[in-house]
């Protein structure tokens, strides 16, 4: 049976236009997903999104990202890496071979991540899993338990492997990403990246519960020079409630907030509603279209592509 979604409004589909999606799940991926690379360019094409972020949990996207953008012009699909145990963990070689391909965002480890690991054990007996839980739990049963990608020693520091890690991402002017790291990681992490030069940092899905920052920390997140990122698919799924996201985008304030949607996954939204959706939302919740725009374009253009918006 076909899941109904909402359709977002006009008046949203004009504020989001230009946007980038820093945040999406297309396929071809290990699991299931809503839509692959091609079909998806050519639906922002036609909605006036400017372009996304492939992200996957396990291969790097650069030459996907590449084959669009060649084959559905108009659109600027950009790759990315996960550092997970898959590509080797904090591997800086596939740092190095994604720059040279062309990805643009470097994502810290996600399903990999010890957080993570840890959130999913005391993950109450029956819950939903996300579709990569699955997936990791299908492959430790046939043989594939690798252990988590650790980015602090015991002292609370980063470890060396991410010191080179943050000094390639420096060198190439390339976006990090938090991935699933838990609190204190995500503060050390960033603290690491602002000393290597690291000049684009996005903490990913601060409200995300295995995550759950605290409106205080992710004020002083952004005052180390962090941008926010609040993701529509945790929100639609009930996972984080719209009013936490809310009361936490203006406690921090549009400036440093990034909106992307996080989707792909079979029964979610189409993807390129995704921002339009999350806009209606706001526009309900009180937040101005100059906000919005902030936060949707402006912010969005400026951490894919560089430029100012």
């Amino acid at each position: 049976m076909t899941s109904v979604h909402p359709v977002p409004s006009p008046r949203a589909r004009e504020l989001v236009r230009g946007a980038y999606d820093l945040h999406v799940h297309s396929g071809p991926d290990v699991m299931p997903r809503r839509i692959d690379d091609i079909a998806l360019a050519r639906r922002f094409l036609d909605v006036g999104l400017a372009g996304y972020v492939i992200k996957s949990h396990y291969v790097p996207t650069a030459e996907r990202a590449a084959v669009v953008r060649a084959a559905v012009p108009g659109v600027q699909v950009l790759g990315s890496l996960t550092l997970n145990r898959a590509v080797g963990g904090l591997n800086p070689l596939a740092v190095e071979i994604a720059a040279r391909e062309g990805a643009r965002l470097v994502w810290l480890p996600t399903v990999d991540a010890a957080n993570e690991r840890r959130h999913l054990q005391q993950a109450l007996a029956g819950a939903k899993l996300p579709y990569w839980a699955r997936l990791q739990r299908e492959m430790r049963e046939t043989g594939f338990d690798v252990p988590p990608v650790d980015v602090v020693g015991p002292d609370g520091d980063v470890v060396p492997e991410l010191r080179a890690v943050l000094r390639l991402i420096a060198r190439h002017g390339l976006v990090l990403a938090t991935g699933h790291l838990g609190r204190d990681e995500i503060f050390a992490v960033v603290q690491a990246a602002r000393e290597e030069g690291v000049r684009h940092i996005i903490v990913t899905h601060p409200d995300f519960p295995s995550q759950a920052l605290t409106a205080e920390d992710q004020v002083r997140l952004a005052e180390m020079g962090a941008y926010l990122e609040h993701c529509f698919t945790p929100l639609y799924s009930g996972k984080v409630l719209w009013e936490t996201a809310f009361a936490h985008i203006r406690a921090v304030g549009p400036e440093r907030v990034v909106l992307s949607t996080d989707l792909g996954q079979p029964d979610n939204p189409p993807v390129e509603d995704g921002l339009a959706l999350f806009v209606d939302r706001l526009l309900e919740a009180g937040f101005s279209e100059e906000e919005i725009h902030t936060m949707a374009v402006r912010n969005t253009v400026r951490l894919a592509t560089g430029r100012e918006q």
